[in-house]
């Protein structure tokens, strides 16, 4: 009999799939306390207990989250999309010379380059600091872009790097005797093939822009600050009546973009990290 026992009730499968519960719902109750303050009402936060289901549901606590920080939060997606779509396409342009059109001191070029992926934030200030106050740029949405996009030149460099690096040698070298040149090469042969790894470094380079809180109250300023500045200086500037509901819904605000993107394309970022771990 125990021999046809099913393998689901086995004790082992039932430890691993109990420790496993135990662990999403350690990881997702702050979410639901998140979710379930946001639709209450003030009266409701402070009578009833973090897990209780509001009395009465009420969206004014995102209402008045949005007239806080939508502002902030397209100042976000202006920082966030420009810096990433330039970030790998030139990370995609790096990596693909490094790989493929090699020259002399390229490998010290990318030792250096791959250094940048080490360096804490804090040690850029300064210099990223002068650059930009060199350039105008101080205070201002383009010049938050302009420094996500050289600092996440590393990642994405090493991620195309690496993934072009497994593309065979021949194929590059056939086109070459057609007489395909750089540009055609890149575009018609490699890009094709670079969904994957294009996965990747959209999602890293997502997460980190749209998460990071430094530079953006470093370099930015007033109205041009991005949503994790506003959403900061909204939680430690409320006077009065805490509103908990308002905070909530405007961390919710804040974290749905990148949630989102996880919740959609996170399958493709696992498959593109493995493919390039794969083959390289």
């Amino acid at each position: 009999m125990n021999s046809h026992r099913p393998r689901w009730i086995s004790p082992s499968r039932l430890a691993i799939h109990g420790t496993l519960l135990v662990a999403c719902a350690v990881y997702l109750i702050p979410l639901l306390v998140m979710l379930l303050t946001s639709f209450k009402s003030p009266d409701d936060i402070r009578t009833g207990n973090l897990l209780s289901w509001p009395e009465v549901v009420t969206g004014i606590g995102w209402f008045k989250a949005w007239d806080s920080v939508g502002g902030y939060f397209w100042n976000s997606v202006k920082i966030t999309v420009p810096a990433v779509l330039a970030s790998t396409l030139i990370g995609a342009l790096n990596g693909y010379v490094l790989s493929m059109w090699r020259f002399r001191g390229s490998q010290l070029f990318f030792g250096l380059l791959l250094f940048g992926c080490f360096l804490p934030f804090q040690t850029v200030l300064l210099p990223a600091s002068f650059t930009l106050g060199k350039l105008g740029l101080a205070s201002t949405t383009t010049g938050l872009v302009l420094v996500h996009i050289v600092y996440g030149l590393a990642f994405t460099t090493l991620f195309f790097r690496n993934y072009y690096c497994s593309v065979p040698q021949a194929l590059v070298q056939a086109a070459r005797l057609d007489g395909a040149g750089f540009f055609t090469i890149f575009g018609r042969i490699l890009l094709p093939m670079s969904l994957p790894i294009i996965m990747v470094c959209l999602i890293w380079q997502f997460t980190q822009i749209w998460n990071d809180f430094l530079f953006g109250v470093v370099f930015a300023s007033g109205d041009a600050q991005p949503i994790t500045v506003a959403l900061n200086n909204l939680v430690n500037t409320s006077t009065g009546v805490k509103e908990y509901n308002v905070d909530m819904a405007a961390a919710m605000i804040a974290g749905l973009p990148t949630l989102l993107v996880y919740v959609v394309a996170g399958k493709y970022f696992l498959r593109g990290l493995t493919a390039g771990a794969v083959k390289g």
